[in-house]
Order: structure tokens, then sequence, then C-alpha cells
């Protein structure tokens, strides 16, 4: 396992953490998990409050660990609320239920909207308590996490509130690397949030990706292609049980790419051009906004992956989540589209947005469901 430094926080993380929003099993399970996690060289685990049960959970399993408490770096998120008394109440319920006196890093979870930034920034908000509790010795390191636009990112960041960040960046989503670098400049940790899953489904890649990718698999490529960047700290890896966590973590390493690996990426990049010509989608945002709230860049994303590389399950997977995961994913679904036309003098790439989507809606939308009443 290799370790870098996490920014301006200097604490020394794994180049993999363990995630343990899937990890919600029974209390072997989980414990079993964070015991293989710390034999591969993991020490940053990573939980919050919203998962479920995996605060508690995690506080039995650390409680049962023969590792020094100092050895090891506990991170826990919350949301922001409008005010500070809330967030105060939920830091001691999240150290109570971890069983801790202090938390490494408490990450302000999900700053989506401008609304959550407010919340931040304002006087008598969420981070009059955190700074209260960072006063007291009960939060070492404080970040946050975002799934919102990057102008929402970046302007977070700008707070200077902050000593990390916990970002959507992949090989298959680029469009948060200015945030990188900015990130970099401020000295900054860089938490990469669920490479494997949100990054493209890619412990379970199609065949026509897994053969552009040869002799690699998709998801060692996408890992490698992460951890060659050294403004990138580290990677969530969020598994069900030990098990998963022996392949993706075995031979890898934070060198630079090799030659081959470069070959493969490239290939991708060609094969991506070829398959959509003049369709292709190159993520400027500048159609946004859209009068009917559709998030039109990246349903044409997930279009652009599903023709290119037949990643139609992890489209499908993500755009069942419009209009139905709120801030987390914002937007409506392309078939809201109107054919008003406002994008169309928008698009540098003159793309037919509206057939497009309308495409896209049909190739992603999934089978229908029957309702019961039906």
């Amino acid at each position: 396992m290799q370790y870098r430094r996490f920014g301006k926080t200097n604490l020394s993380l794994s180049v993999f953490s363990l995630g343990t929003m899937r990890s919600l099993g029974s209390l072997e399970t989980f414990r079993n998990t964070v015991d293989r996690a710390l034999e591969h060289g993991i020490n940053h685990l990573e939980t919050a409050r919203g998962y479920g049960d995996s605060e508690r959970l995690l506080g039995e399993a650390l409680k049962q660990l023969e590792c020094q408490r100092s050895q090891l770096m506990i991170t826990t998120k919350l949301s922001p609320t409008p005010d500070a008394d809330t967030m105060a109440r939920q830091i001691s319920e999240s150290l109570e239920r971890l069983q801790l006196d202090y938390l490494d890093c408490l990450a302000i979870h999900g700053i989506n909207t401008w609304e959550h930034l407010d919340w931040v920034k304002a006087p008598g908000g969420c981070m009059a308590a955190v700074q209260a509790a960072v006063a007291a010795g009960k939060i070492r390191h404080v970040g946050f996490s975002s799934h919102g636009f990057r102008e929402i990112i970046e302007a977070a960041i700008h707070t200077d509130l902050f000593e990390f960040v916990n970002l959507h960046y992949y090989y298959f989503f680029q469009r948060h690397a200015p945030v990188i670098e900015l990130a970099q400049a401020k000295d900054m940790g860089v938490f990469i949030i669920s490479p494997a899953d949100k990054g493209g489904l890619l412990y379970t890649p199609p065949a026509q990706l897994q053969s552009l990718c040869h002799p690699y698999e998709p998801l060692h490529l996408t890992y490698r292609w992460l951890l060659s960047d050294p403004s990138v700290t580290t990677l969530s890896v969020g598994p069900a049980s030990p098990q998963e966590l022996d392949w993706p973590l075995s031979g890898l390493s934070d060198d630079p790419l090799t030659s081959g690996e470069i070959a493969a990426l490239e290939s991708l990049e060609q094969h991506l051009q070829t398959a959509l010509g003049s369709d292709r989608c190159s993520q400027c945002y500048q159609c946004l906004p859209c009068p009917e709230e559709i998030h039109i860049p990246e349903v044409l994303r997930l279009r652009n992956l599903a023709v290119a590389y037949d990643m139609t399950a992890f489209g499908q997977y993500r755009y069942r989540m419009f209009e139905n995961a709120g801030h987390w994913f914002p937007g409506n679904k392309a078939s809201r589209c109107t054919d008003c036309g406002d994008c169309l003098p928008r698009c540098p790439e003159k793309l037919d947005i509206p057939t497009l989507l309308r495409e896209a809606h049909d190739r992603l939308k999934g089978p229908d469901r029957k309702r019961l009443w039906g």
C-alpha cells in the first residue's frame, strides 16, 4: 500500500480508503471487512450519518480491533444545516455512535446547492458548531463533499474553510479537472468518491469496454489513471464483504502510467470519437440552463458512454436517479424536452440536442415496470 499526504491536514493516508456505505450487514461481516482492509494497509475508514447503521457498526468494530487508535484515520460526514445547534447535536451523536473522543476528519456531506453553501458561510450557521468542536478537540480536520455543479464546489473551496474535498472525478467524468487543480493550489487533500461504482459500474464492465481496455481490466485502468495524478490523495473502495477488497487492491501502484496503459486509454478515446462521430457531446455545459431543468450534459454523457462503450447498465442506473434523488442528482429526465430550441444556438458543436435527448431517454429509461394497481 502506498500513502500520500492529505493536503494541509498533513495526515498520511493510504491511497485507498475504506468506504462503509455498502458494508451494512452483520457486525461480524462489518468487522471482518475492516480487518481485511487493515491487512491490506488501509489506514483511512470513512462513514457518514446518512449511511444507515454504519457509524454504530464501525464504532463496535473499532472496539474489537487490536491496532492503536492513533494508527487509524476516521472520517464521518454530516449534512449541512442552517443552524449551529443542529450541527452540534449531530456531531455529538456521531461521536457517541462511533464511540470516539475525536474525529480525525469531518466532512460537510453534500454542499450540493447554493443554499447549502449559504448555510456554511452564514454567521451562526453549521460551521460555527464545527469550528467550536475543532477548538474543543473533538474534530481535527474539516472538509466537504459535493454532488453539485462545479461552480458550487469551486465557491466552497474559495471560502478557505476546508482542508480537503470529497469529489466525483473519474476517467469517464473529467468535468471536475479544474477543481483538482484548484484544490492543489489551495493545498487541499483530494478524496475521490466511489470510482468503481459512480465511475462506471466498473466491477461489472460490459464486454465492449473490456475488449477496448485489454490487456487491462477497466477498473484497474481507472484506478491507475487516478493514482497517476499526484494531486489525488485517496480513492474510496466500498466493499460489501471482505473478499471484495482482495482483487482491487492487488498489484496496483501509484507510479506514472506505463506506455501500455497510455495506449489503452488512447484507444478508448479514439473509439469514443469514431462511435459517436458528429453526435458526440463534449461536455462544455453551454446548453444550460434548460427551461425544463433537464441536465442536458449529464444525459448526453450517459448516452456517449452507452453508445461508445455499451455502458448501458451504468447509464440506466444513473438515469433512473433523475427526478428521484433531489439535490444529490439534480435534473429532470430527457422526456421533459418540449423542443423549445433554447439550447440549440448555445451548442458550439451544433448538436441536434432535442433529438439526442429523445434517443437517450429511449435508450436509458430501462424496461417499463408494471404497477400493482395497473
